[in-house]
């Protein structure tokens, strides 16, 4: 097949898609509307689909733009790679600065994971645009196999085709408690011993509540709520306020020095999730993503 575009007309594309408009895309690039135009239809008339659909308002993705999206960002970080590799310094660094990583997560990994991650990536002097998508277990898995990510970080995912699960570590889940509460006195507790009149659990449909009413179920246990809400981290706001107590993976709990909570381990059954990132087979990072991601691997691993 005959390539009949050109790197600058990736570049429009990938910008129209950041910027969410021809104008705003227009001036980053510093071209007229008109050009910018040009390079699209360009673009779609040699990829043979329609990439862009503009209204008077707004600029909508097809599908088909959502699933090139990626692959346009991947060509054009390796050509700055290629540009690095015959560059002076300047130019790697002007390189550096616009390659952008895409990281799907779960949100409990944003909050508690990739903070270091970024801190350590940066540490050893690398330099990039961290795009970060939070979304819930199914959703990180299907963007990555979509190539809308580079890689991803959740506990779902290993026995998808096409996608290799690299296992991280095992977070276990715990009990949290105001850390005044009477209970926090507590090495450990058990399942069947939580106060089903305080507790707050996340909805039916998620992942980790999944986890645990499974795990529950092989133990001939079952766990009563009074409190119901969507995410973990509106279940420890709670906590904090005194309204009740709660049970979520340890990576998604308090600190060990946190002032006002305390997180208990929970027994009989334990019940832990598997986390570890999830990578199309076959896929080949970007300098920038494989640098990220290796800072990611080691985080986790320590």
């Amino acid at each position: 097949m005959r390539i009949n575009f050109d790197f600058g007309d990736l570049e429009a594309f990938v910008a129209v898609c950041d910027c969410g408009s021809f104008q705003r895309a227009a001036d980053e690039l510093a071209l007229s509307q008109s050009a910018l135009s040009r390079r699209i239809q360009k673009l779609e008339e040699a990829l043979g689909v329609v990439l862009l659909e503009r209204t008077t308002r707004s600029v909508r993705l097809t599908l088909a733009a959502k699933g090139f999206r990626a692959r346009a960002e991947a060509l054009l970080a390796e050509a700055r790679e290629a540009l690095q590799a015959v560059g002076d310094d300047s130019a790697r660094v002007v390189s550096s600065r616009n390659a952008i990583v895409t990281v799907a997560a779960v949100p409990t990994a944003i909050h508690n994971i990739l903070p270091s991650v970024i801190r350590s990536f940066e540490q050893r002097g690398h330099s990039a645009r961290i795009r970060i998508a939070d979304l819930s277990a199914n959703d990180v898995t299907e963007a990555v196999s979509q190539g809308d990510a580079d890689f991803g970080i959740s506990f779902i995912g290993g026995q998808e085709p096409g996608l290799e699960f690299r296992v991280l570590m095992d977070d276990q889940f715990v009990l949290v408690v105001p850390r005044d509460d009477p209970i926090a006195l507590k090495r450990k507790i058990r399942w069947r011993d939580v106060d089903t009149h305080r507790f707050i659990s996340v909805w039916k449909g998620s992942g980790n509540r999944m986890l645990v009413d499974t795990a529950l179920a092989g133990a001939r246990l079952s766990l009563d709520w009074t409190y119901e809400v969507r995410h973990l981290s509106a279940a420890l706001g709670l906590v904090e306020a005194g309204i009740g107590i709660t049970a979520l993976p340890a990576s998604a709990g308090p600190a060990n020095d946190h002032p006002l909570l305390k997180a208990i381990p929970l027994v009989e059954p334990e019940v832990s999730r598997t986390m570890g990132t999830v990578r199309r087979s076959g896929h080949r990072l970007s300098t920038a993503a494989k640098a990220f991601y290796a800072a990611l691997q080691e985080q986790l691993s320590s």
